[in-house]
């Protein structure tokens, strides 16, 4: 069952990336194409545990785990975050940190024994090093997310505030050991269709002014025929 729960939740997160990816090749937006890679991340992640929980987990899909789902996501959410708040060099930021973090996935020892089910605990198999890192990466990119969140939530209320929700439910179920990995999944899941929202949803200015500008034709139209 954990395994299935995690593959629908890699289903799930890949097609919510295609359509972002999607989105940004109409608009060539840059933050659709980080938040775009961030949802394709989860999506790796969840496989692994699809893999990790089918065919018994070892130092492979552990490994491919750890990079998709504690390197790389949230640094990218957190870039996405910055693109859209104008900062233009989160996005070659982004880019060196993701090669980073796959650089030290394929090159970290991975020791100890792995149980049949469950997500391997980091502290278990890894040395200080990839989790320092883990926790740097992932504490940059929340304090980004959370940070544009909060500067812009009077323009994108609803938005914001998905966003956030997205990150704590994937973060929770990750974060949580008694959930395993089915839990793992179901938060990464609600997670990923959480950011989605907030990624899509309009902010207040772009549904509002369309109307008022509509409006002022129509209105001095009217005018005209009156006098």
């Amino acid at each position: 069952m954990d395994a299935l729960l995690a593959f629908a939740a890699a289903l799930l997160a890949l097609r919510l990336a295609g359509l972002l990816a999607r989105r940004w090749r109409v608009a060539r937006r840059p933050e659709l194409a980080a938040w775009a890679w961030s949802l394709a991340a989860y999506a790796v992640a969840a496989a692994a545990i699809a893999w990790g929980e089918s065919a018994q987990w070892d130092a492979r899909a552990f490994r491919v785990y750890y990079a998709a789902g504690a390197l790389v996501t949230v640094p990218l959410l957190g870039a996405g975050s910055l693109l859209l708040a104008g900062v233009r060099r989160a996005g070659a930021v982004a880019c060196v940190v993701a090669g980073i973090g796959v650089g030290v996935a394929l090159a970290m020892p991975v020791h100890g024994s792995f149980a049949q089910h469950g997500i391997p605990p980091a502290q278990d198999h890894l040395g200080w090093v990839p989790r320092a890192l883990a926790i740097a990466f992932n504490s940059i990119g929340t304090l980004a997310v959370l940070g544009v969140a909060l500067r812009s939530l009077r323009r994108r209320p609803l938005g914001n505030s998905l966003i956030v929700l997205g990150v704590a439910a994937a973060a929770l179920g990750s974060g949580l050991a008694g959930l395993g990995a089915g839990g793992a999944a179901i938060g990464i899941a609600a997670g990923v269709a959480l950011l989605y929202a907030g990624f899509t949803v309009p902010s207040s200015r772009t549904v509002t002014k369309p109307q008022r500008l509509d409006e002022r034709p129509a209105e001095a139209m009217s005018n005209r025929r009156k006098s």
